[in-house]
């Protein structure tokens, strides 16, 4: 009597783009059927907004890399557009596959139910796993069993909690099927900008896929995160792992950069502790976005729902531009556009100015950034709007506001961050290098600048600015 074949098992790919500490690969090699990889591209909608365009970039090529990667063991990558139940039944019908093997994108927890739901109806099982963040939302709650709206006791809960679960390597080889339905063209998506190529500084200081998870990783760790608690604030210092747009789309897992930094507790404690803090913050704001779906659109505080935004669309765009004649937020604007990455420091600093400084809706700034950043995450990116605004969990007062003078002076002191960014300033004496509409005409001949030409005057009077914004606020308190 033979034993029937195991079926084979479909392997949904999301926000893991990894073969490294991917619980779902695991599970589903397990199974001990073929297993059939697949990347869906659904329909913009069932997202938290629409895929940025820098983001789309980096996904394009990380999408080639994971397929060469699994190809090298044996299998492939399978593209498919489609609403996601429809493109998983069709292939569970050609392949025979009774199980979809998948981990947890908590940023879409309803529109996944829904799914599970439909593929009921064709009896094909969804077994999804925790492997995004460093603990599952709703493991660490209060003593009352409520969610945490502050950090602190949260990253203090998640310390007792005990270490994340151990990483699994990468297998060595994956089972696969003889006869792989049909995949589209990657090509054929049209991730990649055409004309003009706004992508060209991308690929110079990027490298998407695992391997480049990884080797940043180990540079990382190699310089044993020396002077990062320090370094982190200061955008002129290489101190950050730059690893945020690889945990973006889930090309390493936070498990295994949690425990990649363990052993270095003896010599860089303070700065291990608050490198980790940072990971903490990310699965704080998925804790945020589990209980608040729709965090990236609505004010978490309702009494901003009153707050009397203004807008003015010349202002705006000068903000985007990096046209503001605010030299560190202008700075970090062009940094943004040129590498789709801004250092925290400075974006917590445009922000400030987008919201404060020109009075305009968080979640304009929230959406250019989705759009720009290649790290676009939708907890992060949302939850920091928010605090920057106030109208957050945890928020920065909406009284505290940037002087975005004394920020560049403080965090850029010689203005090597400034000058490499606005070469237009690049000739400009560190004592006027944030305030060059402060400096004599003398010193602007020597340095090249005309302002107003070849560098614009301020958009707006940063006191004129603050107590606007302090006036607003004191309406909605």
């Amino acid at each position: 009597m033979s034993l029937e074949k195991p079926a084979p098992a479909l392997l949904w790919f999301r926000k893991d783009l990894r073969l490294d500490d991917n619980p779902a690969l695991h599970a589903a090699i397990e199974a001990g059927g073929p297993v059939i990889p697949v990347y869906i591209r659904e329909p913009e909608h069932l997202n938290i907004g629409p895929l940025g365009a820098a983001q789309a970039w980096w996904l394009h090529h990380s999408l080639a890399a994971l397929r060469s990667s699994l190809k090298s063991l044996g299998s492939d990558l399978i593209l498919v557009s489609g609403k996601a139940e429809d493109v998983l039944a069709d292939l569970a019908r050609r392949t025979g596959a009774k199980t979809v093997f998948v981990n947890r994108a908590y940023e879409r927890t309803l529109v996944d139910r829904a799914i599970a739901v439909e593929l009921k109806k064709h009896d094909i099982a969804i077994r999804a796993f925790h492997g995004q963040l460093l603990h599952e939302p709703k493991s660490i709650r209060t003593g009352a069993g409520n969610p945490f709206k502050v950090f602190t006791p949260f990253w203090n809960a998640l310390q007792k909690a005990g270490e994340p679960t151990e990483p699994i390597d990468a297998p060595t080889k994956i089972p696969s099927s003889e006869h792989l339905p049909p995949s589209e063209n990657l090509d054929h998506w049209a991730l990649l900008p055409e004309q003009p190529d706004w992508a060209l500084d991308f690929g110079r200081m990027w490298t998407p896929g695992e391997a480049g998870a990884r080797e940043r990783l180990a540079d990382f760790v190699d310089r044993d995160l020396h002077d990062y608690k320090r370094g982190r604030d200061l955008p002129s210092v290489d101190a950050t792992s730059l690893l945020s747009p690889h945990l973006a789309l889930g090309e390493i897992s936070p498990a295994r950069i949690w425990h990649a930094v363990r052993g270095l507790h003896l010599r860089a404690s303070e700065d291990v502790l608050h490198f980790r803090r940072e990971l903490a913050w990310r699965d704080f704001c998925y804790n945020l976005l589990t209980e608040f779906p729709e965090l990236h659109d609505r004010n978490w505080d309702d009494r901003f729902d009153g707050f009397k935004w203004e807008y003015d669309a010349s202002e705006y765009r000068a903000w985007t531009k990096g046209l503001t004649g605010y030299p560190i937020v202008d700075a970090g604007m062009r940094q943004l556009w040129r590498t789709g990455f801004m250092h925290n420091r400075v974006r917590m600093i445009t922000a400030s100015f987008l919201i404060k400084d020109l009075m305009i809706d968080w979640r304009k700034g929230e959406r250019w950034f989705r759009d720009t950043l290649v790290d676009a995450d939708p907890a992060n990116n949302s939850a920091n709007w928010q605090w920057v605004a106030g109208s957050g969990a945890d928020a920065s007062p909406f009284f505290r506001i940037f002087n975005p003078v004394l920020q560049g002076e403080k965090f850029d002191p010689d203005g090597d961050y400034v000058r490499e960014h606005v070469p237009e300033l690049a000739r400009l004496d560190r004592k006027y290098v944030h305030k060059p509409f402060e400096a004599p005409e003398h010193v602007l001949e020597k340095a090249g600048i005309e302002l107003g030409k070849t560098y614009p005057k301020p958009i707006v009077d940063h006191g004129f600015a603050r107590g606007r914004a302090l006036a607003a606020y004191r309406d909605i308190r």
